[in-house]
């Protein structure tokens, strides 16, 4: 479990940081539309930060050797939904069919 902890956390904060670095400016704690970042990681997953975020946590849960800790992640799961959804329908809001056709062609 360990091992496989260790891979989550390395390979989740490799992309994390990445994704971060491609976001650029566009990087903000509430949802604001700045520009729609549709390169690198973006181009395949509309969120990766929370994506790979979440696989640095169940990385580090799992390395710490407390997978029960990994009920408390779950129960942080819907946060996270809730906010993509409130970003999606603001870059929506903000580009339109630009964005409604960079959705369709990416995951979560």
């Amino acid at each position: 479990m360990q091992a496989l902890g260790a891979c989550l956390l390395v390979m989740g904060f490799v992309l994390w940081t990445t994704a971060r670095f491609q976001l650029g400016k566009s990087l903000t704690v509430t949802a604001q539309a700045k520009k729609l970042v549709t390169h690198g990681l973006y181009s395949r997953i509309r969120n990766p930060i929370y994506v790979f975020g979440s696989c640095v946590i169940a990385g580090l849960i799992l390395v710490l050797g407390r997978p029960i800790w990994l009920l408390v992640f779950l129960a942080i799961i819907p946060l996270q939904i809730w906010r993509v959804k409130k970003e999606a329908s603001v870059l929506e809001a903000t580009f339109g069919e630009e964005y409604r056709s960079y959705r369709v062609g990416t995951w979560f």
